[in-house]
């Protein structure tokens, strides 16, 4: 009898100890997931709170650049002089200004409930920015507080609305008024008669493409750097004063100047009318003709620094791009933008000389009439010691 009743209070106290140690193991095991989920919700809280950060800090960096490209265009910034919009912009506050109001119904969004839209002034900035500087696009994207897919995609807009909208306004062939005083400024440069534009085909360098790769090999290029270089074309013809009136853009960079004329609308136009004049006599005075169009695209390229290196620009959107820099060249010269002396460059002669350099019996005829014209009326340059 004694027996039993030691074996059940000993039963009684293990079943006692049992359940207390139960009792604490499930009391730690709660006081653990209270602390676990304590520490998720800190953590994400903690998280929740440097995203917020993060996104203020983008969101403030974004105001700040669009209140700088807001404020630059407009007058009496105390802190932002002129002089120092046009060094970034390569133009005055009015000429961004104006260019804004042109391309503001184009290129302008509206507000969602998400976010706000970028403002037309900050698009247009981050553009001409890009195309003045050529800075990498995640530079690019750092200075305007924007991703950089988001700088990509308002480049190429703002640079295809420049083409689409402005491009006809300030970069067309001259009307037959216009014409007239051109032929008579080129031929109070040279004697020559009748030149209604001056011709020049620079290079610009590219990434090689995927396709065609030997098409756009630039020999000359490849030659002079000592390194494999790759090229699309830009022929162009200005007037006097270095205003491009036509331009041909994007054959590859292996092909002649020649057929890149021939391939142009221009050509087309003039049904293969003589373009070559070239003989010894009048070379010189050709060579002044010529300088204004070269001296034009050394301003072209020194104003958009874009032009000067390989672009991270896809092949088929250049075109858009290289446009875009021809009409906002022509809008700065016809206001009268003077360009930095730093951004002088000089121009290297990339030109891709033909194998035949008169083609034609009419250029050949062309060629003597003007040098005969030249030397009779006593125009020709050349002398002798």
């Amino acid at each position: 009898m004694l027996l039993n009743e030691q074996e059940k209070r000993d039963q009684e106290e293990q079943n006692k100890a049992s359940s207390e140690e139960k009792q604490s193991l499930e009391e730690n095991h709660k006081k653990k997931a209270r602390t676990m989920v304590e520490y998720y919700s800190n953590l994400q809280d903690y998280s929740t709170e440097i995203e917020e950060t993060e996104r203020i800090k983008r969101k403030k960096s974004r105001a700040v650049a669009a209140a700088v490209a807001i404020s630059a265009a407009s007058n009496g910034l105390a802190n932002y002089p002129e002089e120092e919009f046009k060094e970034a912009f390569r133009m005055s506050k009015a000429t961004f200004d104006m260019i804004c109001d042109e391309l503001h119904s184009f290129i302008a969004k509206e507000d969602t409930t998400l976010r706000n839209a970028i403002p037309v002034k900050q698009r247009v900035a981050v553009c001409i920015w890009r195309l003045a500087t050529g800075e990498p696009l995640r530079l690019l994207s750092r200075r305007f507080g924007l991703g950089i897919s988001t700088c990509h995609k308002l480049v190429l807009e703002v640079c295809s609305a420049i083409r689409n909208v402005l491009m006809p306004k300030y970069l067309q062939w001259p009307d037959e008024d216009s014409l007239k005083k051109i032929k008579n400024d080129f031929e109070s440069i040279s004697g020559i008669p009748n030149v209604v534009g001056s011709m020049y085909t620079t290079h610009i360098p590219i990434i090689a493409p995927k396709i065609s790769v030997a098409a756009y090999f630039n020999k000359r290029h490849t030659e002079r750097n000592q390194k494999t270089s790759y090229s699309i074309t830009v022929q162009g013809v200005v007037d006097p004063k270095g205003v491009f009136t036509d331009v041909c853009i994007g054959w590859p960079g292996s092909m002649p100047d020649d057929q890149v004329l021939e391939k142009s609308a221009l050509y087309q136009r003039a049904n293969g009318a003589a373009f070559d004049v070239d003989s010894a006599c009048f070379n010189e005075k050709i060579g002044e003709i010529q300088k204004v169009a070269k001296d034009a695209f050394a301003r072209l390229k020194g104003r958009w620094s874009c032009l000067q290196k390989r672009t991270e620009v896809k092949l088929q959107d250049l075109p858009v791009v290289l446009g875009a820099c021809c009409v906002l060249h022509n809008i700065c010269e016809m206001r009268e933008e003077e360009l930095d002396p730093k951004l002088n460059i000089e121009l290297v002669d990339d030109e891709t000389v033909p194998e035949v350099a008169i083609r034609s019996v009419n250029s050949m005829k062309a060629r003597d009439a003007i040098a005969h014209n030249l030397l009779h009326h006593c125009h020709a340059g050349t002398g002798f010691l």
